[in-house]
């Protein structure tokens, strides 16, 4: 797990094409799933579970920006909750 500094964000877009300009908590790379996925939330939210998010992340390959794809399994929701736990248990010790 990577955490990020407190300035790292991203803006997503929406179904509707509003924006939510959000904090990237942090960024991990599966080796089960040979994918990259970034944990984020919207600004302003306190970081309970209930508001975190996640998304695989494939960067460009300029190195400049990326996309963020769906989560299509339940096996990999599994994974990334796991994960999650695991980040938030860190903070709590911390």
């Amino acid at each position: 797990m990577e955490n990020m500094d407190q300035n790292a964000q991203i803006t997503i877009v929406t179904e509707d094409g509003s924006e939510i300009l959000c904090d990237i908590l942090f960024t991990f790379h599966s080796d089960e799933t040979g994918y990259a996925y970034v944990v984020y939330t919207p600004v302003g939210n306190d970081d309970d579970d209930d508001s975190l998010y996640a998304a695989r992340y494939t960067e460009n390959e300029d190195g400049e920006g990326g996309e963020l794809q769906f989560i299509e399994s339940e096996e990999e929701w599994e994974m990334i909750e796991e994960v999650i736990h695991t980040f938030m248990d860190e903070l709590d010790e911390n």
